[in-house]
């Protein structure tokens, strides 16, 4: 099966396509193209969405990557993918980082870093609660949610400015079908598939591979972790998600991975269970006891 970044972008559409369709009543308030950085002269930026109904003030921050190619489009076009979301409460914070092929996956981690830093520095602004965010992705997005999870700090004093002080820790993650190690994913890694060629982000040097795969920095201190997979996946088989569920096990982190065993990279025929279970999850450790 041959795969490019193009089908990653439209994987994204089918997900949209796939969700039911927003009432009136249920439209979010979007704030859109919020600038959380700048590199090269552009703008770093994400969309901020508003449940119609009462916030809870916890955030979903939605890694827009799909290959590592990180794509605008229309925050209206965007909204029915994030109903789940937004009917229970949740502000949904779609980030873009930069993308694949101009820029790398290391650049793309640090863009969702200062994101989850610049939302918690701005909270009251943008109406959530700095102490209750999630991260959430597919395939790359959920890559990088989960590099936030295993590798999110507390601030570096030392940073080159004063956003680097603030914590980049979320405090839950949701990652459907997720590469976790890329030392078996680059293109130096003798294990690498011959799709991935399609990739230029998977054009990384095994050191870097490893400096950015979730799988290698998971502690006990990471962020609880719901991984699910699709078990006909050839692009990114289940094990990766077998990998990091035995590693969180051996690390005391909360958990919960999940094997659609007719699902392919799309998780066909299970994205009513997928976001029942990102909902579930999310409710469980961001919501507050009394909401």
């Amino acid at each position: 099966m041959q795969y490019s970044w193009r089908g990653f972008l439209g994987l994204f559409l089918v997900f949209i396509g796939s969700a039911i369709q927003l009432r009136a009543d249920e439209l979010p308030k979007i704030e859109p193209d919020v600038v959380y950085g700048h590199k090269d002269g552009l703008a770093l930026t994400l969309d901020v969405f508003r449940p119609a109904g009462e916030a809870n003030r916890a955030a979903v921050l939605f890694m827009v990557s799909g290959g590592w190619y990180s794509k605008w489009a229309p925050p209206e076009q965007a909204a029915p993918l994030f109903k789940p979301f937004l009917q229970n409460g949740y502000t949904v914070m779609a980030v873009r980082h930069g993308s694949s092929p101009r820029y790398t996956i290391p650049e793309a981690a640090g863009d969702v870093a200062r994101a989850v830093r610049f939302v918690r520095q701005n909270a009251d602004r943008l109406g959530v609660d700095g102490d209750r965010l999630g991260a959430w992705g597919m395939s790359a997005g959920g890559h990088l949610s989960l590099l936030l999870g295993t590798t999110g700090d507390d601030g570096k004093g030392d940073g080159k400015e004063p956003l680097d002080a603030v914590a980049s820790r979320v405090q839950a993650v949701v990652a459907f079908v997720p590469p976790t190690d890329l030392r078996v994913a680059v293109w130096d890694a003798p294990e690498s598939l011959p799709a991935y060629r399609n990739f230029p982000a998977l054009n990384l040097p095994l050191p870097e591979a490893e400096k950015f795969s979730p799988l290698v920095h998971v502690s006990s201190d990471d962020a609880p972790a719901l991984v699910i997979m699709g078990g006909k996946d050839e692009l990114v088989p289940p094990k990766h998600g077998e990998w990091i569920a035995k590693a969180f096990q051996e690390k005391g982190v909360e958990h919960k991975l999940i094997v659609a065993p007719e699902a392919g990279h799309g998780l066909e025929g299970n994205h009513e269970l997928a976001f029942r279970e990102a909902v579930e999850w999310f409710d469980k450790h961001l919501k507050k006891e009394e909401e």
